[in-house]
């Protein structure tokens, strides 16, 4: 039996045109429920549930993109085209920061200019088979390999968050660092190094990657990272702190608090936290993303607290 323009089977959330048209949907059907809303073109050929896609985080929205480009072009049955970059990166569940939502492949052969979308950059490599992984049911470039071809083309502060992360998830530190002497002569390899001398697994967050990396641009004594310390309250975790001077630096951002409990909830431990740690002698910096782009005023907060 057809579908009745306008309704979408259940259970199902991303249609290739051809899919739509089997289902008994034609072009100005499609039209139709893209101008009300009922269906999203994630990209040429290929549709989301409009009530799917409404309900998404940006992060499931980007790695949404990676699937429809998946489901477009068969990549998962046909083989020979491998995500990487900043896609294998989503894959993998690192940490992104201000990096846009195309999709990067890798494939043994130079693709014709037609052979992509605009939403798509190729990449031509020849990967070994243990640089090439199954994650999400799509291959991707293995944990290192992604690490690695991201510093190639990210900022260092963005390529540091993604170190940071991926050593924090379990990528080997040896196998980066042999890499490095790989890329000898390669555009972003410097960065790359830099970023594996600097990262640190113990950054929970882009926020606190990015502050950590301003400390030290600006020369402020680095404090100590996941600090724990004891109270009335329990045992508690700090961000960063000075121990010798009872200071404590705490990164308010929203990834830190939205992604794990109920906003309520978390903001009330963190209050009674620091009302425990207070009366012990403790001081805190707060600080939110827009603090780490007013790099003076971070500056002169931190240093005053620290000469107090």
């Amino acid at each position: 039996m057809k579908n009745a323009p306008g309704e979408l089977p259940a259970g199902i959330h991303l249609w290739r045109t051809s899919e739509l048209h089997e289902l008994g949907f034609n072009d100005r059907n499609i039209a139709a429920m893209l101008r009300t809303g009922g269906l999203v073109r994630l990209r040429r050929g290929c549709y989301i549930r409009g009530s799917t896609w409404a309900a998404q985080k940006p992060w499931s929205r980007s790695l949404q993109l990676i699937a429809a480009h998946a489901h477009g072009t068969l990549t998962t049955s046909v083989g020979g085209l491998v995500y990487s970059h900043t896609s294998a990166a989503r894959l993998h569940g690192l940490f992104l920061w201000d990096v846009d939502d195309r999709v990067h492949v890798t494939t043994g052969t130079t693709p014709s200019r037609t052979s992509h979308g605009g939403d798509v950059v190729p990449h031509t490599r020849t990967l070994n088979p243990n640089e090439v992984v199954t994650v999400q049911g799509m291959p991707c470039t293995s944990l290192e390999r992604t690490v690695a071809d991201c510093c190639l083309m990210l900022t260092y502060k963005q390529a540091l968050i993604v170190v940071d992360h991926a050593l924090r998830i379990g990528a080997h530190t040896t196998a980066l660092e042999q890499m490095c002497g790989s890329l000898v002569g390669r555009n972003g390899v410097s960065r790359l190094r830099r970023a594996l001398e600097n990262a640190d697994a113990r950054s929970e967050s882009p926020g606190e990657t990015l502050t950590r990396e301003l400390l030290q641009r600006l020369g402020i004594e680095l404090p100590e990272l996941q600090v724990e310390v004891m109270s009335a309250e329990g045992r508690h975790r700090l961000d960063f702190a000075w121990r010798r001077k009872k200071l404590a630096l705490e990164f308010d951002g929203k990834v830190k608090y939205f992604d794990y409990a109920p906003t309520g909830e978390v903001l009330y431990r963190e209050r009674q936290r620091e009302k425990s740690l207070t009366e012990l002698g403790w001081r805190f910096i707060r600080i939110k993303w827009q603090d780490l782009f007013r790099e003076q005023e971070f500056k002169v907060r931190v240093l005053r607290a620290l000469r107090d």
